[in-house]
């Protein structure tokens, strides 16, 4: 299973995973540049890392991870959550659904075009997820 993984990866990558991923980091770049941005940069660079080759992890809220809160699945994460959505959240999951729609014109390109809906998804409330493998 994990040659599967590794020629996804690779796929993914070249049709789509590197745009996006470099898009992720941009707007974590952008969001370094004030110190209240700093957890949202902080987000960006652990999501734009699984958008790279997200086949065989996934996201998860950390609070699984840890078993109790912190600071970013807490009120404040929530905060910071619908901070994020109104600022950037939705261009990077617009960019990811465009993406999904050019994948699944191909038949080939449906895993691809699924990923993409998942990371659009992330990409609305991505303080307080950590990347975890996926077995």
């Amino acid at each position: 299973m994990s040659v599967l993984r590794f020629i996804g990866n690779v796929i993914w990558f070249v049709f789509g995973g590197l745009f996006m991923g470099l898009a992720w980091y941009f707007i974590g770049l952008i969001a370094f540049v004030s110190i209240i941005g700093i957890p949202f940069g902080r987000a960006c660079f652990t999501i734009g890392s699984f958008h790279f080759a997200p086949f065989g992890k996934q996201a998860v809220s950390r609070r699984m991870v840890n078993g109790h809160d912190d600071i970013g699945t807490s009120v404040l994460g929530m905060v910071g959550n619908v901070i994020w959505c109104l600022l950037f959240g939705w261009g990077l999951a617009l960019g990811h659904t465009a993406s999904a729609v050019g994948c699944f014109v191909t038949v080939i390109g449906i895993p691809f075009g699924i990923q993409h809906l998942k990371l659009a998804l992330i990409a609305f409330f991505p303080i307080g997820m950590t990347i975890v493998p996926a077995d």
